[in-house]
């Protein structure tokens, strides 16, 4: 186990980051607030984003913010709701409160909060529940994905909610079940110790008692992070190979520009996995200004639009480049997956291979004993655990 003086080191370099890091970056709002949507046990707020003239039952993408962001500063910067003008799909932001967390993580490190039907998880299921039944959606075309924090939060939900969602996406992420205390996370996040692929694989079999398909995971990192370690990523697709029955080799491989992208095909030729790593890239969501998104802190231009990368893998958008400001606004053109037994030639185009984490808790847990007691005592002491 790391020395306590060193975890308490960098949950104190957190929270200074955080204090220098205005939450909504001077970030237009154009997501409005969804009132009501269940107990909400998890005591988070919620965000959604209505394109005009949507479609009848419209496709629903979650989005996860990073720790000391916002659901309308992550917006803002990745261009989801932009994307989902032109592509006709509804978004819904958790977001995160003070209360639960000084840094705005998710507390996807916390047991009680990735449950399924319980804590954060459970309220993120209720606020689905509200967005589809209130707007008719599509029960079949449930996507989430998430940054960093966000970015494990949303392997727990896919992990948890198997059954809910058709695809998922986890940028700077870690593996469902890695973590269970705050010294784990930050051992986790460095590329230290952790589950075993098998003991990873049979936790996301055992979240839930799911046997039907399994969801599409796109999996995003930057190789020269410095916050989550590129390993994380290798944990994560060999979580997801295990529910898939997938090789360890990919099926498609390819290397463009600063991106490596490898992908799996299920036997029947559906691309159901995908690792993007990015050359030179650290700690954040990869944008590219010149499409979909806006730089800014750990919103990483990159001349990559991760956003429009990863709804043309769901198959919810393509992945041609946005028109320049003044152009005529283009057709989307959607990705139609080839037809069941056929094995395409290269699959939907594919892209290659941070969380921080707080230690506030919002609800009772069984007394800490032992070693875990004395450094959650020390957090205590040093002002960063309540």
């Amino acid at each position: 186990m790391r020395k306590i003086s060193d975890t308490i080191a960098r949950l104190a370099e957190l929270k200074a980051r955080n204090a220098a890091s205005p939450v909504h970056l001077g970030a237009p709002d154009r997501l409005s607030a969804l009132a009501r949507f269940g107990s909400n046990p998890g005591a988070l707020t919620a965000k959604f984003y209505l394109p005009d003239d949507l479609p009848e039952g419209a496709p629903l993408v979650v989005v996860l913010h990073g720790c000391t962001q916002s659901a309308a500063g992550y917006d803002h910067h990745s261009g989801w709701s932009q994307l989902a003008d032109d592509a006709g799909f509804v978004l819904l932001y958790p977001e995160q409160q003070r209360t639960n967390n000084p840094n705005l993580c998710f507390n996807w490190f916390q047991p009680a909060d990735v449950k399924r039907d319980a804590g954060e998880a459970l309220s993120i299921r209720q606020m689905i529940e509200a967005m589809v039944k209130a707007h008719g959606l599509d029960r079949k075309r449930i996507f989430i994905t998430g940054l960093s924090a966000g970015g494990a939060m949303a392997a727990a939900m896919l992990a948890s909610y198997p059954d809910v969602f058709a695809g998922g996406a986890i940028i700077a992420g870690l593996a469902y079940g890695s973590a269970g205390t705050v010294p784990e996370a930050f051992d986790r996040m460095r590329g230290h110790g952790g589950p075993s692929d098998a003991e990873l694989r049979r936790m996301l079999r055992e979240a839930s008692s799911h046997r039907g398909a399994w969801p599409r995971v796109s999996i995003w990192q930057g190789i020269s992070d410095q916050t989550v370690a590129a390993s994380n990523a290798d944990a994560i697709a060999s979580q997801w190979r295990g529910v898939h029955q997938l090789d360890s080799a990919p099926t498609h491989a390819r290397t463009e520009g600063k991106s490596t992208r490898q992908s799996w095909c299920n036997v029947s030729g559906e691309v159901v996995l995908e690792v993007n790593i990015i050359a030179g890239m650290g700690h954040g969501t990869p944008i590219d200004k010149n499409g979909y998104g806006t730089p800014g802190p750990y919103m990483l231009d990159v001349g990559i639009s991760s956003t429009q990368e990863i709804a043309r893998f769901w198959g919810i958008a393509d992945g041609e480049a946005r028109p320049s400001a003044g152009s005529k606004r283009r057709d989307i053109v959607v990705y139609t997956p080839p037809p069941i037994g056929s094995r395409p030639n290269a699959g939907p185009r594919i892209p290659a291979r941070s969380p921080e984490v707080s230690t506030a808790k919002k609800r009772e847990v069984s007394p800490a004993s032992g070693v875990q007691k004395i450094i959650e005592d020390a957090l205590r002491t040093a002002g960063l655990m309540r």
